[in-house]
Order: structure tokens, then sequence, then C-alpha cells
């Protein structure tokens, strides 16, 4: 806020007040554990061909009906593992996308990135090839300042 002060009026807070019906509350819950269980989903087929990537909570040990606190806290434990592959998401996004700027000016500019070298999985895609910038004709290359970026032809 910057240095602000936020005056909040001195109203009551609202209480939430749950259905009286507690089928009802069963409904709502489990249409909010199913639109985080189809989140997680969408988000871990996202993260492919990341396998390291994946989210999920615990079993509950089988089939069977869940009481309100139960279903409480199948949401909240859904709801913080979707925020927490989201994060995790976003963080390798980043990794990725510096690493594809990076290949960029190493293309551009090998001689500022001697020696560098940038595997396919550092960019997210499938494969092993890398890219790795090296002098061209060996010492006398180096001597001369002469360098390249030399792109792998893939798995040995």
């Amino acid at each position: 806020m910057d240095g602000m002060t936020l005056l909040i009026a001195s109203r009551r807070p609202r209480r939430i007040q749950a259905p009286a019906d507690p089928g009802a509350a069963r409904r709502v819950l489990r249409r909010q554990v199913a639109r985080l269980e189809q989140e997680l989903t969408e988000l871990g087929c996202s993260a492919w061909p990341r396998t390291d990537l994946r989210g999920g909570v615990r079993s509950r040990g089988g089939a069977r009906l869940l009481s309100l606190g139960e279903l409480e806290e199948l949401r909240d434990g859904l709801a913080g593992e979707t925020a927490r592959l989201r994060r995790a998401l976003d963080e390798r996004g980043e990794k990725e996308e510096q690493s594809r700027r990076l290949v960029e000016e190493m293309l551009l500019e090998p001689e500022r990135y001697k020696w560098v070298r940038v595997a396919n999985e550092d960019i997210g895609e499938p494969g092993c090839h890398h890219w790795h910038v090296r002098p061209r004709w060996g010492v006398l290359g180096m001597l001369m300042k002469w360098w390249r970026v030399r792109i792998s032809s893939g798995c040995p």
C-alpha cells in the first residue's frame, strides 16, 4: 500500500451462514471439490512432459460417504495442492523462458557466451539435444576468437 492507510468502515463483519440443510452443504462442497479436481488435472496435463511436477491429495481409504468436515478437509487440501502446483509451474515457466532467451542470445553473439551449454530439458522440450558455444577449429579458433554455437544432433 506504499505507506497509505486503509480505512475500513466500522460495520460488523458479515457472517457467512452455512445452509441449514446438510444435503445442500454437501452438494456445494462436492461441486467445489469437483471444480478443484478438474483444475488440478488440467494443471497436471499442462505440466507435460515435466514428470516431476504432479499434484494430488492422499486417498481416504476407498469409496465411502465423507462427512461435511471431511469434505471441507478434502476441499482445503485440493485448494492448497492446486496453488502449490500453479506456483511450481509458474516458476518452472520463468526458468524455461530465461533459458530460451539465453539460447537466442547465444545464437546472436556466441563470443559473449563462451563454453555455455543449454540442454533441451532446460527449455522444457522433450529430447536430449543441446546448444553449446565452442570455438571453431579448436585451439586456433580460441586464439582467433572464432566462437560458434554447436547444436547437437540428439541422443547418442
